[in-house]
Protein backbone atom coordinates (compact mmCIF):
# COMPACT_ATOMS: atom_id res chain seq x y z
CA UNK A 1 0.00 0.00 0.00
CA UNK A 2 2.55 2.88 1.51
CA UNK A 3 4.92 1.70 -2.30
CA UNK A 4 1.75 2.35 -4.33
CA UNK A 5 1.60 5.38 -2.76
CA UNK A 6 4.90 6.47 -3.22
CA UNK A 7 4.95 5.38 -7.19
CA UNK A 8 1.74 7.99 -7.66
CA UNK A 9 3.50 10.69 -5.83
CA UNK A 10 6.56 9.90 -7.73
CA UNK A 11 4.68 9.75 -11.16
CA UNK A 12 2.78 12.90 -10.24
CA UNK A 13 5.71 14.76 -9.50
CA UNK A 14 7.32 13.99 -13.04
CA UNK A 15 4.19 14.60 -14.75
CA UNK A 16 4.38 18.35 -12.97
CA UNK A 17 8.18 18.65 -13.76
CA UNK A 18 7.30 17.78 -17.68
CA UNK A 19 4.83 20.12 -17.60
CA UNK A 20 7.25 23.03 -16.37
CA UNK A 21 10.05 21.88 -18.92
CA UNK A 22 7.26 22.18 -21.69
CA UNK A 23 5.90 25.34 -20.79
CA UNK A 24 9.44 26.95 -20.53
CA UNK A 25 10.35 25.67 -23.86
CA UNK A 26 7.34 27.21 -25.32
CA UNK A 27 8.37 30.78 -23.62
CA UNK A 28 11.79 30.31 -25.28
CA UNK A 29 10.26 29.71 -28.34
CA UNK A 30 7.78 32.58 -28.39
CA UNK A 31 10.11 34.81 -28.73
CA UNK A 32 11.70 33.31 -32.22
CA UNK A 33 8.59 33.06 -33.59
CA UNK A 34 7.31 36.22 -32.87
CA UNK A 35 10.21 37.78 -35.06
CA UNK A 36 9.90 35.43 -37.42
CA UNK A 37 6.69 37.09 -37.98
CA UNK A 38 7.70 40.43 -37.98
CA UNK A 39 10.96 39.94 -39.73
CA UNK A 40 9.54 41.40 -43.35
CA UNK A 41 8.18 44.44 -41.82
CA UNK A 42 11.32 45.24 -40.16
CA UNK A 43 13.50 44.99 -43.36
CA UNK A 44 10.70 47.04 -45.32
CA UNK A 45 10.97 49.97 -42.32
CA UNK A 46 14.05 50.34 -42.63
CA UNK A 47 14.85 50.17 -46.11
CA UNK A 48 11.70 53.15 -46.43
CA UNK A 49 14.02 55.15 -43.81
CA UNK A 50 16.71 54.46 -46.26
CA UNK A 51 15.11 55.72 -49.01
CA UNK A 52 13.86 59.05 -47.55
CA UNK A 53 17.39 59.52 -46.47
CA UNK A 54 18.19 59.08 -50.40
CA UNK A 55 15.63 61.78 -51.49
CA UNK A 56 17.44 64.15 -48.66
CA UNK A 57 20.69 63.23 -50.11
CA UNK A 58 19.69 64.15 -53.79
CA UNK A 59 18.19 67.23 -53.09
CA UNK A 60 21.52 68.26 -50.90
CA UNK A 61 23.61 67.23 -53.44
CA UNK A 62 21.50 68.82 -56.17
CA UNK A 63 21.53 72.34 -54.13
CA UNK A 64 25.19 72.19 -53.64
CA UNK A 65 26.11 71.87 -56.71
CA UNK A 66 24.05 74.67 -57.58
CA UNK A 67 24.75 77.32 -55.01
CA UNK A 68 28.71 75.99 -56.15
CA UNK A 69 28.26 76.01 -59.33
CA UNK A 70 25.92 78.06 -60.59
CA UNK A 71 25.78 81.12 -58.22
CA UNK A 72 28.70 81.68 -56.80
CA UNK A 73 31.53 80.60 -59.28
CA UNK A 74 29.33 82.71 -61.87
CA UNK A 75 29.09 85.61 -60.01
CA UNK A 76 32.21 85.94 -57.91
CA UNK A 77 35.21 87.47 -59.91
CA UNK A 78 38.01 86.23 -58.08
CA UNK A 79 40.48 88.88 -57.17
CA UNK A 80 38.24 91.98 -58.62
CA UNK A 81 35.67 93.42 -56.03
CA UNK A 82 34.24 95.62 -58.15
CA UNK A 83 33.14 93.13 -60.84
CA UNK A 84 31.93 90.93 -58.03
CA UNK A 85 29.92 93.90 -56.59
CA UNK A 86 28.25 94.54 -60.43
CA UNK A 87 27.50 91.36 -60.79
CA UNK A 88 25.98 90.27 -57.49
CA UNK A 89 23.92 94.08 -58.02
CA UNK A 90 22.68 93.14 -61.56
CA UNK A 91 22.00 89.20 -60.67
CA UNK A 92 20.21 89.98 -57.12
CA UNK A 93 17.44 87.34 -57.52
CA UNK A 94 20.04 84.50 -58.42
CA UNK A 95 22.39 85.39 -55.31
CA UNK A 96 18.63 85.15 -53.21
CA UNK A 97 17.47 82.03 -54.59
CA UNK A 98 21.73 81.10 -54.10
CA UNK A 99 21.22 81.35 -50.63
CA UNK A 100 17.66 80.01 -49.91
CA UNK A 101 19.04 76.97 -51.16
CA UNK A 102 21.56 76.46 -49.13
CA UNK A 103 19.21 77.21 -46.13
CA UNK A 104 17.25 74.28 -47.60
CA UNK A 105 20.19 72.00 -47.59
CA UNK A 106 20.95 72.58 -44.06
CA UNK A 107 17.11 71.60 -43.01
CA UNK A 108 17.80 68.35 -45.18
CA UNK A 109 21.09 68.07 -43.70
CA UNK A 110 19.65 67.69 -40.30
CA UNK A 111 17.16 65.51 -41.56
CA UNK A 112 19.74 63.12 -42.79
CA UNK A 113 21.89 62.73 -39.75
CA UNK A 114 18.77 61.56 -38.09
CA UNK A 115 18.33 58.87 -41.07
CA UNK A 116 21.84 57.78 -40.74
CA UNK A 117 21.50 56.96 -37.08
CA UNK A 118 18.31 55.00 -37.71
CA UNK A 119 20.23 53.06 -40.35
CA UNK A 120 23.64 52.90 -38.60
CA UNK A 121 22.90 52.29 -34.91
CA UNK A 122 22.74 48.11 -35.63
CA UNK A 123 26.60 48.57 -35.71
CA UNK A 124 27.70 50.59 -32.97
CA UNK A 125 24.98 52.87 -31.34
CA UNK A 126 27.69 54.93 -30.14
CA UNK A 127 29.51 55.50 -33.38
CA UNK A 128 26.18 56.41 -35.02
CA UNK A 129 25.44 58.85 -32.70
CA UNK A 130 28.76 60.79 -32.50
CA UNK A 131 27.72 60.99 -36.47
CA UNK A 132 24.57 62.80 -35.52
CA UNK A 133 26.88 65.32 -33.51
CA UNK A 134 29.53 65.96 -35.64
CA UNK A 135 26.57 66.81 -38.58
CA UNK A 136 24.97 69.07 -35.69
CA UNK A 137 28.04 71.47 -35.23
CA UNK A 138 29.18 70.94 -38.99
CA UNK A 139 25.63 72.86 -39.77
CA UNK A 140 25.70 75.11 -37.41
CA UNK A 141 28.60 76.37 -38.36
CA UNK A 142 27.77 76.30 -41.96
CA UNK A 143 24.23 78.36 -41.11
CA UNK A 144 26.60 81.03 -39.30
CA UNK A 145 29.06 81.40 -42.66
CA UNK A 146 25.88 81.70 -44.44
CA UNK A 147 25.31 85.06 -42.81
CA UNK A 148 28.19 86.59 -45.02
CA UNK A 149 26.27 85.81 -48.12
CA UNK A 150 23.64 88.76 -46.59
CA UNK A 151 26.38 90.88 -46.76
CA UNK A 152 26.86 91.64 -50.21
CA UNK A 153 22.61 92.48 -50.55
CA UNK A 154 23.32 94.80 -47.61
CA UNK A 155 26.26 95.98 -48.71
CA UNK A 156 24.93 96.64 -52.52
CA UNK A 157 21.51 98.80 -51.22
CA UNK A 158 20.89 102.54 -51.20
CA UNK A 159 20.62 102.88 -47.35
CA UNK A 160 21.71 106.31 -46.24
CA UNK A 161 24.33 105.15 -43.91
CA UNK A 162 26.16 103.40 -47.35
CA UNK A 163 27.13 106.94 -48.27
CA UNK A 164 29.69 107.40 -45.42
CA UNK A 165 31.74 105.00 -47.36
CA UNK A 166 33.41 105.23 -50.63
CA UNK A 167 32.25 102.60 -53.31
CA UNK A 168 35.60 100.52 -53.65
CA UNK A 169 35.40 100.61 -49.84
CA UNK A 170 32.09 99.06 -49.82
CA UNK A 171 33.47 96.52 -52.54
CA UNK A 172 36.16 95.61 -50.09
CA UNK A 173 33.78 95.02 -47.51
CA UNK A 174 32.18 92.43 -49.48
CA UNK A 175 34.86 90.77 -50.73
CA UNK A 176 35.68 90.30 -46.73
CA UNK A 177 32.28 88.93 -46.20
CA UNK A 178 32.59 86.84 -48.88
CA UNK A 179 35.85 85.51 -48.30
CA UNK A 180 34.66 84.63 -44.27
CA UNK A 181 31.62 82.76 -46.06
CA UNK A 182 34.60 80.72 -48.28
CA UNK A 183 36.29 79.79 -44.64
CA UNK A 184 33.22 79.61 -42.45
CA UNK A 185 32.22 76.95 -44.99
CA UNK A 186 35.84 74.96 -45.40
CA UNK A 187 35.55 74.90 -41.19
CA UNK A 188 32.18 73.52 -41.79
CA UNK A 189 33.90 71.00 -43.94
CA UNK A 190 36.48 69.58 -41.23
CA UNK A 191 33.17 68.26 -39.21
CA UNK A 192 31.24 66.60 -42.16
CA UNK A 193 34.64 65.01 -42.94
CA UNK A 194 34.50 63.19 -39.81
CA UNK A 195 30.93 62.09 -40.80
CA UNK A 196 31.89 61.13 -43.85
CA UNK A 197 34.77 58.79 -41.98
CA UNK A 198 32.51 57.81 -39.48
CA UNK A 199 29.54 57.09 -41.69
CA UNK A 200 31.76 54.98 -43.80
CA UNK A 201 33.64 52.69 -40.99
CA UNK A 202 29.93 51.85 -40.02
CA UNK A 203 28.55 51.39 -43.61
CA UNK A 204 31.84 48.90 -44.12
CA UNK A 205 31.08 46.86 -40.64
CA UNK A 206 27.13 46.94 -41.54
CA UNK A 207 26.98 44.46 -44.28
CA UNK A 208 23.94 45.43 -45.48
CA UNK A 209 25.42 48.50 -47.20
CA UNK A 210 28.54 47.31 -49.74
CA UNK A 211 31.28 47.50 -48.08
CA UNK A 212 33.02 49.84 -51.19
CA UNK A 213 30.33 52.66 -50.65
CA UNK A 214 31.99 52.56 -47.48
CA UNK A 215 35.54 53.13 -48.50
CA UNK A 216 34.49 55.36 -50.59
CA UNK A 217 32.90 57.43 -47.79
CA UNK A 218 35.85 57.46 -46.19
CA UNK A 219 38.11 58.80 -49.17
CA UNK A 220 35.39 61.23 -49.03
CA UNK A 221 35.72 62.60 -45.41
CA UNK A 222 39.90 62.18 -45.49
CA UNK A 223 39.40 64.54 -48.79
CA UNK A 224 37.01 66.95 -47.03
CA UNK A 225 39.85 67.22 -44.25
CA UNK A 226 42.64 67.85 -46.54
CA UNK A 227 41.22 70.73 -48.49
CA UNK A 228 40.15 72.74 -45.13
CA UNK A 229 43.12 72.14 -43.76
CA UNK A 230 44.87 73.62 -46.83
CA UNK A 231 42.62 76.43 -46.84
CA UNK A 232 43.79 76.96 -43.63
CA UNK A 233 47.55 76.18 -43.00
CA UNK A 234 48.81 76.74 -46.86
CA UNK A 235 46.25 79.40 -48.62
CA UNK A 236 48.31 79.70 -51.41
CA UNK A 237 47.94 75.97 -52.09
CA UNK A 238 44.95 75.77 -51.85
CA UNK A 239 43.41 76.92 -55.54
CA UNK A 240 45.76 74.48 -56.70
CA UNK A 241 43.94 71.34 -55.37
CA UNK A 242 40.39 72.66 -55.79
CA UNK A 243 38.38 71.76 -57.32
CA UNK A 244 40.35 68.21 -58.00
CA UNK A 245 40.34 67.41 -54.33
CA UNK A 246 36.34 67.72 -54.18
CA UNK A 247 36.18 64.65 -57.06
CA UNK A 248 36.34 61.70 -54.29
CA UNK A 249 33.68 63.13 -51.70
CA UNK A 250 31.50 63.59 -54.50
CA UNK A 251 31.75 59.82 -56.20
CA UNK A 252 31.51 58.65 -52.69
CA UNK A 253 29.04 60.95 -51.71
CA UNK A 254 26.76 60.28 -54.84
CA UNK A 255 27.03 56.27 -54.40
CA UNK A 256 25.80 56.09 -50.91
CA UNK A 257 22.83 58.54 -52.49
CA UNK A 258 22.42 56.11 -55.51
CA UNK A 259 22.34 53.08 -52.91
CA UNK A 260 19.67 54.62 -50.61
CA UNK A 261 17.49 56.14 -52.92
CA UNK A 262 17.29 52.82 -55.22
CA UNK A 263 18.04 49.93 -52.76
CA UNK A 264 17.99 51.20 -49.09
CA UNK A 265 19.26 47.95 -47.91
CA UNK A 266 20.14 44.97 -48.45
CA UNK A 267 16.89 41.52 -48.33
CA UNK A 268 18.86 39.30 -45.37
CA UNK A 269 19.50 41.13 -41.94
CA UNK A 270 20.71 38.90 -38.74
CA UNK A 271 18.78 38.80 -35.68
CA UNK A 272 20.50 41.14 -33.96
CA UNK A 273 20.29 44.09 -36.61
CA UNK A 274 16.35 43.71 -36.45
CA UNK A 275 16.34 43.25 -32.24
CA UNK A 276 18.13 46.94 -32.78
CA UNK A 277 16.31 48.34 -34.50
CA UNK A 278 13.66 48.39 -32.40
CA UNK A 279 15.13 50.36 -29.80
Amino acid sequence: MLVSKTRDVSTSLLLKIEAMQWNTSIKIQSPSQSQSTNVEGKINSLRKIARIGGVLYLVIIILGLFGEFFVRSKLIATGDPTATATNIAQNDLLWRIGIAGELVLLICGVGLGVIFYQVLKPVNRKLALLVVFFNLVSIAVEVTSSLFLLAPLLLSGESPYLKTFEPSQLNALMQVSLRMHEFGFGISLIFFGCVCNVVGYLIFKSGYIPKVIGILMAIAGFSYLVNSFVMILAPSLASTIFPVILVPPFIGEFSLCLWLLLRGVKQRLDWSTLALLNE
